[in-house]
């Protein structure tokens, strides 16, 4: 699957740090996760199969994040990647991570 990354997604990717992500990048587990994530992405064939991976916890989102799609970096945090889908499932566009799902409570 062809997987798209902008900016400060791109070079936490690439790099492993990032100014805007700077708690991902400082933790390994939730680097390894976010690393894990995308290379996942890249090798299934259509979006659909991102749910054969447990340990992502692939979900279609609901309410203010309808339209969007979820993944979890590691089951010891709640940090999430969510990202677009379009319409045939073969490219998929990050659109941020997020530690706020399921109502975060720090």
């Amino acid at each position: 699957m062809d997987v798209k990354m902008t900016g400060d997604l791109l070079e936490l990717y690439q790099t492993g740090s990032n100014k805007r992500y700077k708690d991902i990048a400082r933790n390994p587990i939730l680097l390894r996760g976010y690393v894990m994530a995308i290379e996942t992405m890249k090798i299934v064939t259509n979006v659909n199969e991102l749910s054969q991976f447990s340990r992502l916890h692939y979900e279609k989102l609901k309410h203010e994040y309808s339209g969007f799609s979820s993944v979890r970096l590691s089951n010891s945090f709640v940090h999430r990647l969510l990202f677009s889908e379009n319409e045939d499932g073969i490219e998929v566009q990050l659109i941020k991570i997020d530690d706020t799902h399921y109502g975060n409570k720090r």
